[in-house]
């Protein structure tokens, strides 16, 4: 059996036992007793098969569908964004996409360009987060795996956080951030702390699936520790853009090129979600890349947006063939 297949012990343990209580029923055969041995019999046959088919199924997955979702966002409107997102969600789904990611910090503008006291009450306790419930309830309905990036609030430590929510609803867990940027237009650490997890990996319906966030993406150490706990598909949520201190340095094809390698190096799919537009702080204004992007195991990109334009990319992998 797989990560994803169901043992067929059990079916088996099942069989065993009903043919012993038929062998046991014979030697006191009424016509009752009989038609109960040869019932239950027959319906164990039915289990059997039907077990058998879904851990075959299980043991050679479909092709996955994933999804990189492009976006810019209203500043102040939460409620605006998130139903954006759910509409760009729901045009993947369409899509065949089972794996979706949205940008991080996809509720608003990106509001480390500052540093005011005032953005920390933005931060909420993943317990009855409003966009998270909202999420689940929207990956339940689809049938489909949605990493949410959103500030976390734990008591008094702050991070940038994104939660797992799996096929069915259900949240897996959460993922703090653990390389946290410091320079002009980006003060996250006035913001965040370092994130507690650790880089983890989450069994979903769609396979097991490693997430980081944003500057993560630089460190190869984190792709390296996702794939060796057993990632099939890394997904990098992320707000990126020009660099306020040196305006005529352009470091999006230097950003692509380092997640390109962390997919050619660990052979495995690297899915990346941007956002685009310009925003402005009052001591920064950021243009955003854009250019999400989706590469193969070997670091190919094979679905990329342009700098400007809300995209849904999509590409299929199979992931039984990228293991080998």
């Amino acid at each position: 059996p797989t990560r994803t297949s169901p043992s067929l012990g059990v079916p088996f343990l099942i069989w065993s036992s009903y043919v012993l209580y038929t062998k046991k029923t014979r030697v006191h055969t009424t016509p009752f007793t009989l038609k109960r041995a040869v019932t239950n019999a027959a319906l164990t046959m039915i289990l059997v098969a039907h077990l058998s088919l879904a851990a075959a199924a299980a043991l050679s997955r479909s092709p996955l569908t994933v999804a990189a979702l492009q976006m810019g966002m209203v500043d102040g409107d939460i409620r605006a964004n998130v139903a954006t997102a759910e509409r760009l969600v729901r045009n993947a789904h369409a899509k065949g996409a089972r794996l979706i990611l949205i940008p991080e910090l996809f509720e608003d503008r990106y509001f480390c360009e500052d540093q005011l006291a005032a953005n920390l009450e933005r931060a909420s306790p993943l317990a009855g987060h409003p966009t998270i419930e909202h999420f689940r309830a929207v990956a339940k309905e689809l049938n489909v795996v949605l990493p949410v990036s959103f500030y976390e609030r734990d008591n008094n430590e702050l991070y940038n956080a994104c939660a797992i929510i799996d096929a069915d609803g259900s949240v897996l867990g959460v993922y703090r951030k653990s390389h946290i940027p410091d320079g002009p237009g980006y003060s996250e650490k006035f913001h965040f702390k370092p994130g507690d997890t650790g880089f983890k990996v989450w069994d979903t319906a769609v396979g097991c699936i490693g997430v980081a966030v944003c500057w993560d993406q630089w460190f190869p150490e984190a792709a390296r520790a996702l794939a060796l706990r057993g990632a099939e598909v890394i997904l990098y949520p992320t707000a990126i853009g020009n660099e306020p201190q040196d305006p005529q340095w352009d470091s999006m094809r230097h950003w692509q090129r380092v997640q390109q390698g962390h997919a050619g190096a660990n052979l495995v799919p690297v899915v990346v979600a941007n956002r685009i537009g310009v925003e402005r702080g009052s001591r920064h204004t950021l243009t955003f890349h854009g250019a999400s992007f989706i590469c193969d195991p070997t670091g190919e990109i094979v679905a990329e947006a342009d700098r400007t334009s809300e995209t849904v990319l999509t590409a299929t992998f199979d992931l039984d063939e990228v293991r080998k």
